[in-house]
């Protein structure tokens, strides 16, 4: 694809069919540049299968705001639209509209509000609002959903990754599986959530990180294919990166093989005053082999030898590796901690393309809009209560227990302050039987969680480095109960509404079934 069909394609055309002939709409009906407010939030956290996540990690603002600073409509794109017919053959859209879209609309007309990066997040709770004109607000739609939720789908896996291998170096492997460059988006999403450098090239240099590897099993073929074996091949990769040598272990035969053929490179590098990194396991019973090859390494004096561990992993599986050494180490007289302690994940597809569980179900709601100087709260009526939005301009807030934990996320009316109240009423969202009341003495401490992003056309938030983001995951990780952070059936984080936002939609749902009661 040349640069031109490439902006056409990704620029502000790159959005639904439905966002333009609907704000077409508005503009024949003169509420174009109605001011509105629109919430991006997900329903549910990830469900694997077999395991389940019990929080997300927040990712993909900076690049979102980033792509919506430098889009406009263009007179290609103006020309494209006026050449659109419709079944009947007549132009889908009026010349009028296409002018006043040329020279109006802008996405920096938009007021941006957000749950910063790297923070653990929840179902429900808005991540992104969205004010200002509605055709700017309703054609960003289709590009905030595929730009955030994708990357908060990588970063949660990730970052689920990285807590079942117990903090140890994680390594992004994916390109190859990726989703065509989308894989770009998912290396930076994964060293949010919890990788500490990729395999991708570019995108590593970009993002600042050093690009990281070892070898492929093509060298030992390529080696033995030409008359000589794999000793050669681990001896001339040692020569060429004597200070970053870490060896494939398994094209032949891992244990009488690959192993003894990498320790005799590894002695005659510690002969040369050189030291080895690691050699690498990407198939069979990768625990079994993680225990003989550190005993093989520990004979021949390599303690401190990294092994590197790849093939399909995920966080399920990593468990899996950690449980069996952790039973099966002290028998060959290893220390189950020290070996773990060794050991480094490489993780490809399962991590790039969130294997199963392929997309985030995050949406844009409609929640407000504003008239005469007021936000009006706006609803949406499903006969699935788990789909009815949260209405209106809100806050939301993260609440504290006394060992300074977070025990709930809470959205309040926009002129409510929890930290005010002498007591909350914590209402569930959808079950009217469901609240609870706490005092604000249990309460260590009430953070407001969205921070202005974009306001009149200008940035107004510093966004932080990667490392920075990873310090604040940290933090949130570090605050939540070990029962939210488990695997398999993690404990349900409570997501509440204040008393009176909870009336207000209570009022909402009552009036709006209330029309339609009339109407039929």
């Amino acid at each position: 694809m040349d640069k031109f069909n490439q902006y056409i394609s990704e620029g502000m055309l790159f959005t639904d069919q439905y966002q333009l002939t609907m704000s077409q709409v508005y503009y024949r009906m003169g509420l174009h540049e109605q001011q509105v407010q629109f919430e991006h939030f997900f329903r549910d956290y990830p469900n694997y299968g077999s395991h389940k996540a019990g929080y997300c990690i927040n990712a993909g603002l900076e690049w979102l705001v980033d792509w919506m600073q430098h889009v406009q409509f263009t007179g290609a794109d103006i020309r494209l639209l006026a050449d659109q017919r419709d079944s009947s053959g007549k132009a889908m859209f009026e010349m009028s509209f296409l002018k006043w879209l040329q020279n109006n609309v802008s996405f920096t007309d938009l007021h941006i509000s957000a749950i910063p990066e790297g923070r653990v997040v929840h179902p429900n709770v808005p991540l992104t609002v969205v004010q200002g004109p509605l055709v700017a607000a309703q054609i960003l739609e289709t590009a905030l959903l595929n730009q955030l939720n994708y990357q908060i789908l990588i970063a949660t896996k990730a970052s689920r990754i990285k807590l079942s291998g117990q903090g140890q170096l994680l390594l992004e492997f994916g390109a190859r599986r990726g989703h065509d460059r989308g894989a770009n988006a998912g290396v930076r999403a994964a060293l949010i959530g919890g990788a500490d450098f990729s395999s991708n090239v570019g995108i590593s240099h970009v993002l600042g990180f050093p690009p990281k590897g070892t070898h492929a099993h093509s060298m030992v073929q390529l080696f033995l294919a030409m008359g000589m074996s794999e000793l050669d091949a681990f001896r001339a990769y040692a020569e060429s990166y004597p200070d970053n040598c870490i060896l494939l272990v398994d094209t032949i035969n891992t244990l009488e093989s690959g192993i003894p053929n990498a320790i005799r490179v590894f002695e005659e590098m510690k002969r040369k005053g050189q030291q080895p990194l690691g050699i690498r396991l990407d198939s069979g019973d990768l625990a079994y082999l993680s225990i003989k090859a550190a005993v093989m390494l520990n004979n021949a004096g390599f303690e401190n030898v990294s092994i590197v561990l790849s093939n399909d992993l995920d966080e399920l599986k990593i468990w899996q590796i950690i449980t069996q050494i952790q039973e099966e180490a002290p028998s060959h007289d290893l220390d189950p901690d020290a070996l773990i302690r060794r050991l480094v994940y490489g993780v490809g597809t399962r991590l790039i393309t969130s294997a199963g569980f392929s997309a985030l179900g995050g949406v844009y709601k409609l929640v407000a809009v504003n008239k005469n100087g007021n936000w009006l709260p706006v609803i949406k009526i499903s006969e699935n209560l788990h789909k009815v939005p949260n209405p209106g301009s809100k806050k939301v807030w993260r609440i504290y227990d006394e060992r300074d934990r977070a025990i709930a996320d809470l959205m309040s009316a926009d002129d409510e302050h929890p930290g005010e109240m002498s007591s909350l009423i914590l209402r569930h969202p959808n079950d009217v039987s469901k609240f609870r009341k706490l005092m604000l003495s249990s309460i260590s401490a009430v953070e407001p969680l969205l921070i202005d992003i974009m306001q009149d056309g200008k940035i107004t938030y510093e966004f932080p480095s990667i490392e920075k983001i990873r310090e604040v995951r940290d933090n949130d990780i570090n605050k939540l109960d070990a029962g939210v952070k488990r695997l398999i059936e993690p404990h349900i984080y409570h997501v509440s509404l204040t008393q009176k936002l909870w009336e207000m939609k209570q009022k909402l749902i009552q009036q709006t079934t209330n029309q339609v009661g009339e109407i039929s």
